[in-house]
């Protein structure tokens, strides 16, 4: 028996690949609007977009950029393996840009009223990390 072998029978936690040149250059203070358009893949850097633009009030952009991240680390999550289900854990550092991505969505639709979107977001947040959802909550 694998060590990490989940013996309910789900699927195995997704690791998506380390990227980190764009962290990097977030780290050190380039705009993640720079960064995002250098790395247009990088969850990361769309997910600092939504976080500062809902920070200056402006839902509607924080939204945007939050749909953008989610949608690319769903890319990512489906070349790494991921069949639309299981862990994504956020211990794993790469993973985080993709679960601040679904945080900030769930945030961003819950202030323009898409009740029913911020509930399907915040629970795949919690089904993927309850660590992620604790953390960013």
């Amino acid at each position: 028996m694998a060590i990490h072998e989940d013996l309910l029978g789900g699927p195995p936690p997704t690791h998506l690949p380390d990227d980190p040149e764009p962290r990097e250059l977030l780290a050190n203070g380039t705009p993640p609007a720079e960064v995002a358009a250098k790395y247009p893949t990088s969850s990361l850097a769309w997910a600092q977009l939504a976080d500062g633009a809902f920070e200056n009030g402006q839902v509607v952009e924080s939204y945007a950029y939050a749909r953008t991240g989610y949608h690319r680390g769903l890319d990512s999550l489906r070349r790494s393996g991921w069949k639309g289900h299981g862990p994504v854990p956020w211990e794993h550092e790469p993973n985080r840009g993709f679960l601040r991505a679904l945080h900030a969505l769930a945030r961003a639709a819950q202030s323009i009223g898409e009740q029913a979107e911020y509930e399907r977001c915040s629970t795949f947040l919690r089904d993927s990390s309850a660590l992620a959802a604790d953390t960013l909550g």
